[in-house]
């Protein structure tokens, strides 16, 4: 069990790292993607912090994992709300993928 408890800890700390990363330097927008890591990453700091008995932490997780909650149902009553723009039915998806690789500089100053 132990073995778990750290394993959840790790993988939490990673998850919501590299939602934060990858949100701070523009590779994500603030949607389902960044909201979902800190939402996954929360439920896996909390399991570590209640096998451990670090109660603030596991405090603090909860109300992280309400917030993403939250945001994760704003997300979806405004895609269900939204009427889609004519132009955006013919997009295939992929335009709107960031390009592999870092960011480039000039969108990194922004």
């Amino acid at each position: 069990m132990e073995f778990l408890a750290e394993a959840s800890g790790w993988f939490g700390a990673l998850a919501v790292l590299a939602g934060y990363l990858l949100f701070s330097v523009g590779r994500i927008p603030n949607g389902r993607t960044f909201q979902s890591a800190n939402l996954v990453g929360a439920v896996a700091l909390l399991v570590n912090g209640a096998y451990h008995g670090a109660w603030p932490s596991v405090v603090t997780n909860i109300a992280w994992c309400a917030i993403a909650i939250t945001a994760l149902i704003r997300l979806q009553r405004i895609r269900h709300s939204a009427p889609m723009p004519p132009e955006a039915a013919d997009l295939g998806g992929a335009e709107l993928l960031p390009p592999p690789g870092p960011a480039p500089m000039e969108e990194i100053g922004r």
